[in-house]
C-alpha cells in the first residue's frame, strides 16, 4: 500500500495555543506542521525549509503580517498564503488578497474550517503539479504521432468530445463516435456526405464552408453554441486544417456537450440573487447602526453605544462567515470528498466534541450534557466526516435555543445501527418545516430566530454526510418546547 507523503505547513502567530491547535488539527490529516511565533521567525524557517503552506497571522509583535506576506512574494516560490486573523473585516481580507494572499480564514474557527482552507491550498498545488507532469507526458506522445498514423485515428475515435473533418467542398471525411453522439447522428451515415447532414443547423454549416473554402487561410478559431432536442447543448469551435505551405485543406469542427454546463450555471444565478439578498440584510444594519452611534454619540450612553457596536460586530462576523461559505460552494457542489474509513469509538469522538463546543454554550449560560453510555459504540466512516455531523448538529442546537436553555446529546445502539440524539429545549420547528431544513439555505426566519447568523448551509451538508453512509436523519419538534435530531449510522462500511 503506497503511503501519501505529508505537506508542510508554517503557522506564524504570536499565540501559543493557537499555534498548539493547529498542529494538533492538522497533524492528524497527514500535514507536517512548523511553528514560529514572530513574523522574522518565519520568514527564516522558510529560507532554510519548502513549506507551500502558510498559515499568517495579520498582528504580530515586530513586523505584521502584511510585510511577511509582501516578503513571502518576493521569495518567488509558488507559497500559498492563508491569513488568520481576529481583525477578520472585508477590509482586510481584501487587503492580503491584493498583496497576494491566497485565501483567509477568521478567529476564531472551528477546525472543519481550518480543514477545509488548508485541504483547498493543498488540492490547488497538487492541480499544478499535476498540469506540468501532464504538458511533459503530452509533448512526449505527441513527438511520436508523425510516425503512426494508426496511433492519430485511435486518439481521435476514443475522444471524449467531438470531432468532424471536411475537405475544402464541405465533404465529410473524418467523424468519430463522440461526434455522432453530441448531434444525435444515425450511426448508419457514414463520413462522405456534405456537412449538413450531420449539422442541424443552417449558420454553423455556413461558417464551416466558409472556413474550408477560404483562399487565404489563417488559423482562427470560432465558436458557436448549438441549442438541440431535450434541453441540450453543444458547443462546437472550429478551424481551418492547413497543408505544408499554410494552404487551406478543409475545416475541423470540435464539438462539446455543454448541457451540464448549463444548468449549472442557472444554478449559479439563483445562488447569486439568494447570497446578494443575505449580504444585503447584515451590512445594512452595520450602516444603520453605527451612523447612530456617530450622531448620538454625545446624548447616548456609553452602555448604549457598546450595545449597538456589539450589534454591529456580531452582524460582520456573520457577514464573513457568508464570504466563507462563498468560497466553499465549489466545494459542496462537487460533493464531499472522504478520507479511507477507521473504526471510529464514537464515546470518544461525542466525548471531544462535546468538549470542544461546551464553551459556545456557557457563553450563552446554556448547559451542554453528554449523557455517556457504558455501551461500546462503533462505527467504521471517516472520522472527520463524522466529526463534522456532531458538530454541526450541535452546533445548530446551540444557535437555536435560547440563553439559559439546555443541549442534551446521547447515544445507543439500534440493532446494527448506531443512533445519535441531540436534544434542545429551544425554539423548536414547525412540522411544516420538516423537510426544508435540509435543503440548501433554507433558514426559519420569525422573531425568535431573526437575530441568528447563518447561510442555512449547516444540516444541508449533515444530511449528504449521513446519506452516503447509509444512514438516517430525522427530527422531532415541537415549537417553543425544542428539537430532537436523531442521526442513524451503520457500524459497518456500506458497500
Amino acid at each position: 500500500m503506497k503511503v501519501k507523503t505529508s505537506t508542510k505547513v508554517l503557522i506564524i502567530d504570536d499565540e501559543e495555543s493557537l499555534r498548539e491547535g493547529v498542529e494538533r488539527i492538522l497533524s492528524r490529516i497527514n500535514y507536517e506542521v512548523l511553528k514560529a511565533s514572530r513574523g522574522e521567525d518565519g520568514i527564516d524557517i522558510l529560507k532554510k525549509e519548502h513549506v507551500p503552506i502558510v498559515l499568517l497571522d495579520m498582528k504580530m509583535p515586530g513586523i505584521d503580517g502584511l510585510e511577511v506576506l509582501k516578503r513571502i512574494g518576493r521569495m518567488d516560490k509558488g507559497i500559498l498564503v492563508i491569513v488568520i486573523t481576529g481583525f477578520a473585516t472585508v477590509e482586510t481580507a481584501i487587503e492580503a488578497m491584493k498583496q497576494g494572499a491566497y485565501d483567509f480564514i477568521p478567529k476564531p474557527f472551528e477546525p472543519d474550517q481550518l480543514r477545509i482552507v488548508v485541504n483547498r491550498a493543498r488540492e490547488k498545488l497538487q492541480l499544478k503539479l499535476d498540469a506540468i507532469k501532464f504538458e511533459e507526458e503530452r509533448k512526449r506522445t505527441l513527438a511520436h504521432l508523425h510516425t503512426e498514423k494508426s496511433r492519430m485515428l485511435t486518439i481521435v475515435e476514443s475522444l471524449p468530445n467531438g470531432v468532424i473533418v471536411t475537405d475544402t467542398k464541405g465533404k465529410v471525411v473524418l467523424a468519430n463516435p463522440a461526434s455522432y453522439q453530441h448531434l444525435d447522428i444515425d450511426f448508419r451515415l457514414e463520413p462522405g456526405c456534405h456537412i449538413s447532414k450531420y449539422v442541424p443547423d443552417e449558420n454553423l454549416c455556413e461558417l464551416i464552408l466558409d472556413i474550408a473554402d477560404s483562399k487565404s487561410c489563417n488559423d482562427d478559431v470560432f465558436s458557436y453554441e448549438l441549442a438541440l432536442k431535450n434541453e441540450k447543448y453543444v458547443l462546437a469551435k472550429g478551424r481551418p486544417v492547413l497543408g505544408e505551405k499554410q494552404e487551406c485543406l478543409g475545416a475541423v469542427l470540435t464539438l462539446m456537450d455543454i448541457s451540464a454546463m448549463k444548468v449549472l450555471d442557472h444554478i449559479k444565478s439563483e445562488f447569486v440573487a439568494k447570497v446578494s439578498h443575505e449580504l444585503k440584510s447584515p451590512l445594512s444594519t452595520i450602516h444603520e447602526q453605527l451612523a447612530l452611534v456617530l450622531r448620538d454619540k454625545i446624548e447616548d450612553t456609553t452602555e448604549n453605544n457598546q450595545h449597538i457596536l456589539y450589534r454591529a460586530k456580531e452582524k460582520t462576523q456573520a457577514l464573513i462567515s457568508t464570504i466563507g461559505d462563498l468560497l466553499d460552494l465549489s466545494r459542496i457542489e462537487a460533493g464531499i470528498v472522504f478520507r479511507e474509513p477507521e473504526d471510529i469509538n464514537i464515546n470518544n469522538l461525542l466525548q471531544s466534541v462535546v468538549s470542544f463546543l461546551d464553551t459556545n454554550a456557557t457563553s450563552k449560560g446554556q448547559r451542554l450534557i453528554l449523557e455517556k453510555n457504558s455501551q461500546q459504540l462503533s462505527v467504521v466512516a471517516d472520522p472527520i466526516a463524522i466529526e463534522s455531523v456532531l458538530g454541526n448538529l450541535i452546533t445548530n442546537a446551540i444557535n437555536y435555543t435560547q440563553k439559559g436553555g439546555e443541549i442534551r446529546v446521547s447515544s445507543e445502539m439500534i440493532e446494527e445501527k448506531v443512533k445519535i440524539v441531540v436534544k434542545d429545549n429551544g425554539f423548536g420547528i414547525k412540522e411544516e418545516y420538516y423537510k426544508q431544513i435540509f435543503e440548501r439555505f433554507f433558514r426559519i426566519k420569525n422573531e425568535e430566530t431573526r437575530f441568528i447568523n447563518g447561510t442555512g448551509l449547516g444540516l444541508s451538508i449533515v444530511k449528504g454526510v449521513v446519506d452516503s453512509f447509509g444512514g438516517d436523519i430525522y427530527v422531532e419538534s415541537e415549537p417553543g418546547k425544542g428539537s430532537a435530531f436523531s442521526v442513524l449510522i451503520p457500524c459497518q462500511r456500506q458497500i
